[in-house]
């Protein structure tokens, strides 16, 4: 007997609006495991003692789990209706995050929020929002005509992250409650505090110059991100079963 039941379409025939709903999940599930494994990894541990793995810790947060974050929320936003909106909404949030990050790398709300659990946990959830908010409004200008937008944004935290992971780096005495601060990896105190400064300065600063490398792409080469809608696919390029 012959099989009337219809072949599975390939997955290069699957409407624009299925593979984007894929990609927002893929990013979406990524976000939450990183997420999970960072607070609920040793780093949080830790950070209440090390000046390093407190880096770390907030760098996994702002340029790991809230990019992949972002793109499932930016996708499910209205887009800005023209540049002055986006760059408004993108320059917020960028004021956003540099009130987060170095409001709480001040020595007095450093050293308390490393005494509160709290404290620590507010803190914890501001670095997330800060760059949730960054990242969303970059991400939400999916027009090339408010790319501009999105790549001032993220030059300005760019260089905010790289600046303060200088200062960091260069400090000629330790800056935080020796108490609080007292090494890790086997580092001193104040070693361990130049270690923090070189990962704020690299870890930090570098995804944020990436990403103002492809907003300014869009911007020139005139591509539009058409996010939420039809998200670039691995297989979008392939012909179908009857190309």
């Amino acid at each position: 007997m012959t099989d009337l039941a219809p072949a599975a379409a390939p997955a290069a025939a699957l409407p624009p609006a299925a593979r984007a709903i894929r990609w927002d999940r893929l990013c979406l599930a990524t976000g939450l495991a990183v997420l999970g494994g960072l607070w609920l990894g040793p780093l949080v541990a830790m950070s209440r003692t090390g000046f390093s793995p407190h880096m770390l810790l907030h760098l996994g947060l702002i340029v790991v789990a809230a990019p992949l974050l972002a793109v499932p929320l930016a996708g499910r936003l209205p887009p800005p209706a023209g540049f002055r909106s986006a760059l408004s909404w993108c320059l917020l949030a960028s004021v956003f995050e540099l009130v987060g990050v170095w409001g709480w790398h001040i020595p007095l709300l450093h050293d308390a929020a490393g005494r509160s659990d709290g404290l620590f946990v507010l803190e914890q959830a501001s670095f997330l929002a800060g760059g949730l908010a960054i990242w969303t409004a970059a991400f939400a200008a999916r027009s090339h005509r408010t790319a501009g937008a999105a790549a001032i944004a993220l030059f300005l935290t760019f260089s905010h992250m790289s600046m303060f992971g200088l200062v960091l780096t260069l400090a000629p005495r330790l800056l935080y409650d020796p108490n609080i601060c007292r090494g890790a990896f086997g580092l001193d105190r104040l070693d361990d505090q130049h270690l923090g400064g070189i990962l704020m300065a690299v870890g930090g600063g570098l995804p944020y110059l990436l990403g103002t490398g492809w907003a300014c792409w869009r911007l020139l080469a005139g591509r539009e991100w058409p996010l939420g809608e039809r998200l670039p696919s691995p297989r979008q390029d392939l012909p179908d079963a009857h190309g």
